[in-house]
């Protein structure tokens, strides 16, 4: 399966782009030169392009969180339907983007996706909104990842979603390469370990899905399971399930161990357990011995490199 390349939205002031409303940006290191090599950034900056200028009058939305008006502060400006008339544009436009994912800027009164204030007429704000655009997109294009650039400095969150972006341009090469019920039925063995480092309840009905394959047409079967998949992929990982994947691996060639390599490995899986080593060191070991023994079926699993090695995201304890 081939892999195109990762097309990916951005808030555009997170390039670094001085699109904010006074004038400045919010240039995010991480994105632009770690992530950056490994994708084509969209940029979209939804206030700009509605027609409301560089500098601009700060904004907040304000009334009902679920449908809220953006006003701008001082003079009370209401640009509502200029952003909405933007948004279904431009979410036109994205829509045959082929994105892979969508990072948007948090508390963006257009882009923030939760706990965004939203003001009540007298001015009380509460943290329950979420941006006119950011909303808007998540809803019409539910499958696809998003995130906000806060959330991505916290290690487990970012691995979560970039291994989300990676897996979803996946999933588009499975359904642009002419799906047929094998393919569906390849994509989900080669992920099944990352799948049981999710969600063991997932893996059973993705499992239960591919077994009744004969049921369903082809395209009808992908999309049935790409709407679990991803779902599945949302669901934390946490270390409890990377120890069960490592333990389910390694009894694909722990035959071939002697005592003291099976020892060495078992004492490394437990230190992972524990919290002292990051997960990168036991799986370093298992892809020693899977390809040594050249097991073919573990060797193959999307789990063992499910993004660029050197985005390290495995390397944190």
């Amino acid at each position: 399966m081939t892999t195109a390349i990762l097309r990916l939205g951005i808030s555009r002031c997170l390039l670094g782009d001085e699109v904010r409303f006074d004038g400045g940006h919010k240039r995010d290191n991480f994105l632009t030169d770690v992530l950056g090599p490994y994708v084509e950034w969209i940029p979209v900056c939804p206030e700009v392009e509605a027609g409301l200028g560089t500098p601009r009058e700060a904004m907040r939305l304000v009334g009902d969180p679920a449908h809220p008006r953006l006003l701008t502060i001082k003079s009370g400006q209401d640009h509502t339907r200029s952003l909405e008339k933007m948004t279904t544009g431009r979410l036109a436009e994205l829509g045959s983007s082929d994105l892979s994912g969508f990072v948007f800027k948090r508390g963006s009164p257009s882009c923030g996706l939760e706990r965004v204030r939203v003001y009540t007429e007298k001015g009380m704000p509460s943290h329950t909104g979420a941006g006119i655009f950011a909303r808007a997109f998540a809803e019409q294009f539910p499958l696809i990842p998003v995130e906000e650039e806060g959330r991505l400095c916290d290690a487990p969150l970012r691995e979560n979603f970039i291994e989300r972006i990676f897996c979803y341009r996946r999933y588009q090469d499975l359904l642009e390469d002419g799906v047929t019920r094998q393919a569906v039925v390849r994509f989900h063995t080669i992920h099944k370990y990352l799948l049981l480092a999710h969600s063991v309840q997932h893996y059973q009905w993705l499992g239960r899905l591919v077994g009744q394959a004969d049921r369903y047409r082809p395209r009808e079967l992908a999309v049935k399971y790409g709407e679990l998949f991803m779902k599945a992929l949302a669901v934390k990982a946490t270390v409890r399930k990377h120890v069960n994947v490592l333990q389910h691996m390694l009894g694909y060639f722990k035959a071939h161990l002697g005592a003291p390599q099976k020892a060495e490995l078992l004492d490394v899986i437990n230190d992972y357990h524990r919290g002292l080593t990051p997960l990168i060191v036991p799986l370093t070991l298992v892809k020693h011995y899977v390809h040594l023994f050249d097991v073919a079926y573990i060797r193959d699993q999307v789990y063992l490199n499910p993004h660029p090695k050197e985005l390290m995201l495995r390397n944190h304890v």
